[in-house]
């Protein structure tokens, strides 16, 4: 019987430079989309997925992100007293239990796949899901929990997948297609960053895998060798001739903002807005007069 995927990592140790000044002190994880942090929202997500422990792989400076999971005492007590019953409901979902939760050290910034490495000693020899809380996809039904349901039928290795433009594929890795079943493709090869002309496909891989055990027996071998960065592409790339797992992309049902840039940010806090009832009204209008008086102004 296949073993159920119940552990996620989350690659959270990059500086976040391209928000900075803000990510001086605050660490881009918490940055706020509407009234979440980012990391919320991959949390969210994958207790969706039935994932029951949480693994953060972190650097120097995420103290903040420890503690934002952890209780707050003072804060419930004081909410309770005044009868807030709702704000206390949306705390409880910030909770996590002990022992839910694990913290593992990335000391040098060696790059996604060295991330993943770092906590190898946690995963031990089950399958797990790695999530990157930059990539904040709105969908029906979460991304990673239709990764899931798709992957009890595939089993083996698999990438959230979606189509880019032709002229944006060299910001992505980029799926070569063996046989396309639809929201399932076999693959037979990887290229990171490939240039426009050149790509194999437009399909790009996004945030979200769910990986064998075995990524970790390449990435031990690319650790013992490699003195740059460490790509987890590369690891994912040697196990598509494994007969045993082999390497699926999925055509998730959703859109994706990447929030790992200003615009993408931006973009998803007007969508994530829109989206709720409380202030969809106000915003609408002010967008609308936004692009009237710049219409006007042309």
């Amino acid at each position: 019987m296949r073993k159920k995927v119940t552990k996620a990592i989350f690659p959270v140790a990059g500086m976040g430079t391209r928000f900075l000044p803000a990510t001086k002190s605050v660490p881009k994880e918490i940055m706020t989309l509407v009234d979440r942090p980012l990391v919320q929202y991959a949390i969210d997500e994958a207790r969706a997925a039935g994932i029951k422990e949480f693994i953060f792989v972190t650097s120097r400076g995420k103290g903040a992100l420890e503690d934002y999971f952890d209780h707050a005492p003072q804060l419930e007590q004081e909410l309770r007293k005044k009868g807030k019953d709702d704000l206390l409901e949306i705390l409880k979902n910030t909770n996590m239990d002990s022992g839910e939760i694990a913290y593992i050290r990335q000391h040098k910034a060696l790059g996604l796949g060295h991330a993943i490495w770092c906590a190898r000693r946690l995963v031990h020899n089950e399958p797990f899901a790695v999530m990157l809380p930059d990539d904040v996809i709105a969908a029906e039904k979460p991304c990673l929990q239709q990764m899931v349901e798709a992957y009890e039928e595939t089993g083996g290795n698999m990438v959230a997948a979606m189509e880019v433009p032709q002229e944006r594929v060299s910001a992505y890795g980029v799926l070569d297609v063996a046989e396309d079943m639809g929201s399932m493709v076999k693959v037979k090869g990887m290229v990171e960053k490939p240039k426009a002309e050149a790509a194999p496909s437009n399909l790009a891989v996004i945030g979200r895998y769910i990986l064998s055990p075995n990524i970790f027996k390449n990435l031990n071998k690319m650790k013992a060798g490699a003195g740059g960065e460490i790509q987890l592409t590369d690891a994912i790339a040697q196990e598509i001739d494994n007969e045993e797992t082999g390497v699926y992309g999925y055509r998730f049902r959703g859109q994706r903002f990447d929030c790992g840039s200003k615009a993408g940010f931006l973009q998803a806090t007007v969508a994530f807005g829109l989206a709720r009832d409380e202030l969809r009204d106000d915003l609408e209008g002010y967008l609308q007069e936004v692009m009237a008086s710049r219409k006007a102004a042309e």
